[in-house]
């Protein structure tokens, strides 16, 4: 009986040892995992971090990059391509100007009454889907379309909108897809993108196609602008303030324009502009640096993108990839620091599931027990329960990731004010800069927003941060696009 006492003992103490040794593998396999992710996000704050002086570096090789693009075609990674818009608004036009908006399978159309002085008096639009077929059709086919659903749009012009006597109406369009300028109000296209495939039309003047079609409709109207969404911004900024010299789109995309003195562009070879100014488009999206603090998950991100190797800046600054570049370190932390469970939750693979705006509204969460982080992770990748800490973990890596995008866009500002000159004191006086914003990334992420700013402050100084502020110019590729119509009317 002792003999089984003991034994019933000894098997008792070997499972309460086996059970601690379990808990204790299980706690320090827990505290390993604990380690690993406060290692990944350590490292990753540091490959991101941005301190002034690097900033000050990426705004110098901005600005070198400006002149080099500039002094000729393919001297730079930023193409510097000259809009042919000598003119912006100044806030005297007048009359009824229209704008058509052609940037993807829907596009609008859209009129304004100016008013000189007392600005913009009314405005109306319209949004028209394209049938696919004929995004894969016949350049006429397309272009009839389209110019058919303008004709309508006219045809209900109000008594409110109204035009100058012994004037036509003057249209300006925004045609957001690679096009070789050739003057302010023709184009030739480069390449079809965003689901568009009419091989057809590649290398025809995109302006000639749509005045043709609206000759063919009856429409009594003039094309007097081409237009790319970044210089209608930059024009809408300037027909409310006089001081806007700069425009960035912050949205999907990223891009910036500006004007400049046509005496510092050596590759313009044109008549010399009456203004003695150019806006410039700089397509600074495809901006590269060695200073760039670019990871392994930017490395990744681009190699697998449809341009490896292009659009190096843009893809560390927009809204179409900072929700992925969140969704590969919390796949790498999954995977690695077991952040959600034993296993990596299948949703997580998917590239581009996690979208910006769902980033946005994980970093504001400002709830005790980040309710936003948890519901999103659940409806996005199925992840039905996650803990504050992990909460807390997802919400530092999109401060990561924000913090470091809209630094770099502040630099790159900064790079086109210096290249402007107007980072110093001239004749005992400091320029008023004025840069007008545009895009939902801009808008809408109040947290990227108020870091942009406040870097931008921070890298101009304090005397000059006074006279440089971001203004918010909605739609410059509608209402932009009319004002330059309006600008560059045939009447003036």
């Amino acid at each position: 009986m002792g003999k089984v006492t003991v034994g019933v003992a000894v098997v008792g103490a070997a499972a309460v040892c086996a059970a601690a040794a379990l808990i204790a593998r299980h706690r320090m396999r827990s505290s390993s995992l604990c380690v690993k992710a406060a290692d990944i996000v350590k490292e990753l704050e540091e490959k991101c971090a941005t301190p002034t002086a690097k900033l000050r570096q990426i705004a110098d090789a901005m600005t070198v990059e400006m002149h080099a693009g500039l002094a000729s075609e393919g001297g730079s990674k930023l193409k510097m391509l000259i809009s042919y818009v000598d003119n912006l608004p100044t806030g005297n036009e007048e009359g009824v100007y229209y704008a058509l908006d052609l940037g993807g399978t829907n596009f609008r159309v859209l009129r304004v009454q100016l008013g000189g002085k007392s600005g913009i008096e009314f405005t109306e639009f319209a949004e028209v889907s394209i049938p696919p077929q004929l995004m894969i059709g016949t350049p006429e086919a397309l272009f009839d379309y389209i110019a058919s659903e303008l004709a309508k749009f006219v045809s209900d012009e109000g008594d409110k909108f109204w035009l100058p006597p012994g004037r036509q109406r003057e249209l300006g369009f925004t045609f957001s897809f690679p096009v070789m300028q050739l003057s302010i109000d023709s184009g030739t296209l480069i390449r079809w993108t965003k689901g568009f495939s009419i091989d057809e039309m590649i290398g025809r003047d995109v302006v000639v196609e749509l005045a043709s079609a609206m000759k063919r409709r009856g429409i009594d109207m003039s094309i007097s602008a081409l237009v790319n969404d970044t210089v209608g911004t930059l024009a809408g900024g300037r027909y409310g303030n006089s001081d806007v010299c700069i425009a960035v789109i912050l949205g999907t995309g990223s891009n910036a324009a500006y004007v400049e003195r046509a005496q510092a562009i050596p590759k313009w070879h044109g008549p010399h502009p009456k203004s003695g100014e150019m806006v410039i488009n700089m397509e600074w999206g495809n901006f590269r640096s060695s200073h760039l603090p670019l990871t392994e998950y930017d490395n990744t991100l681009d190699a697998e993108s449809l341009n490896p190797g292009e659009q190096i800046f843009e893809k560390m600054i927009s809204g179409m990839y900072l929700g992925e570049l969140l969704r590969k370190v919390l796949y790498r932390m999954a995977d690695e620091a077991a952040l959600f469970g034993e296993s990596v939750p299948p949703k997580l693979k998917t590239r581009f599931i996690l979208r910006t705006p769902e980033m946005s509204a994980m970093h504001h969460d400002t709830s005790a027990d980040l309710r936003v982080v948890g519901n999103t992770l659940k409806d996005v990748f199925g992840i039905m329960d996650t803990s504050l800490s992990t909460r807390k973990i997802v919400v530092e890596i999109c401060n990561i990731f924000a913090t470091r995008g809209a630094r770099l866009a502040a630099a790159g500002i900064l790079g086109i004010v210096k290249k402007m000159g107007r980072d110093t004191i001239r004749d005992g006086e400091i320029p008023k800069t004025v840069i007008a914003m545009d895009g939902g990334l801009y808008e809408h992420y109040a947290e990227y927003r108020s870091c942009l700013e406040n870097t931008l402050d921070e890298l101009v100084g304090d005397q000059l941060a006074k006279h440089v502020k971001l203004i918010l110019s909605n739609d410059g590729s509608g209402i932009g696009a009319a004002l330059l119509a309006a600008s560059h009317s045939r009447y003036l």
